[in-house]
């Protein structure tokens, strides 16, 4: 039997990621809140039926649940169990909303049955992106919406890369980087490619804007706990535990560089990206 298209991407997000994320879920839901919100203003959400797409542990699905009201209906898909059961914990009790544990590329969705697709940093991972985002575009009624935010370059988003950086000097090489346009945190770092994948898809009124913005975590201590756990440095960590004082010193001095107060907040470089299903 053949592996399903994104089996690696779902053993990460259950057996790695996905814990992890769950433990730092409120610094990580308080810094990426804002951008979420940049998209959700994209959509008509008051009363529609909304497919969020890698929803994690639920914070886009329940903002867009009350943006939707009581005459509309959100559904959160995901391939982390972890992270749902945490999305499942905090939804309860909210009639409008709902979550699978799906892979949107694959997942029979019914034919035309929401108004909106919306993504948070969820759709750059999908090992086919033309095919997942037409199985999307067949979910949207025919006129319906599709938005979602991505990174640009790792070089444009200190947010991400900082931690590493401060700590490279302590530890020498880093992880080598992903082939470009592999899935991954900056598989969508290309506008243009973005656009192709769309198009190929089959959408129309495909619009791609730059979004700059400085975001955070919260205090010091927060932001320096998700910098070790979340992400590679983490793992160069595990790799190199004899330098781990010194990293950590160096990490939690290049954030503090950063920390004001309302917190330490870096630049983030993002794309706004919104396209329609043909009418």
């Amino acid at each position: 039997m053949s592996e399903a298209p994104n089996a690696a991407q779902a053993t990460y997000w259950n057996e790695q990621a996905g814990p992890t994320w769950v433990e730092f879920q409120t610094p990580l839901d308080r810094q990426l809140e804002p951008l979420g919100r940049r998209v959700m203003s994209e959509l008509a959400l008051d009363g529609a039926r909304v497919l969020d797409v890698g929803c994690g542990a639920g914070a886009t699905s329940l903002a867009l649940a009350d943006a939707v009201g009581p005459r509309g209906s959100v559904l959160g898909v995901d391939v982390s169990q972890p992270l749902l059961d945490a999305a499942r914990r905090r939804a309860e009790g909210r009639a409008n909303l709902r979550f699978e544990q799906a892979d949107a590329q694959t997942f029979s969705f019914e034919p035309g049955a929401f108004d909106a697709v919306f993504s948070r940093f969820g759709v750059m991972f999908f090992a086919d992106p033309v095919a997942a985002f037409t199985n999307l575009r067949r979910a949207l009624k025919p006129g319906g919406r599709l938005a979602f935010v991505c990174w640009q370059a790792p070089s444009e988003n200190p947010i991400m890369v900082l931690p590493m950086q401060a700590a490279l000097p302590l530890v020498g090489t880093p992880p080598a980087p992903p082939e470009p346009g592999a899935p991954g945190p900056f598989a969508f770092a290309d506008a243009e490619r973005v656009r192709g994948i769309l198009a190929a898809a089959g959408f129309d009124d495909i619009a791609i804007a730059p979004h700059n913005e400085k975001i955070g975590g919260g205090g010091l201590q927060d932001a320096l706990n998700v910098a070790l756990k979340v992400g590679p440095l983490g793992a160069l960590l595990r790799e190199n535990p004899d330098q781990r004082d010194a990293v950590v010193s160096a990490v939690r001095d290049a954030l503090a560089a950063h920390e004001g107060p309302d917190g330490v907040k870096l630049d983030s470089a993002t794309w706004i990206v919104t396209a329609r299903a043909p009418a």
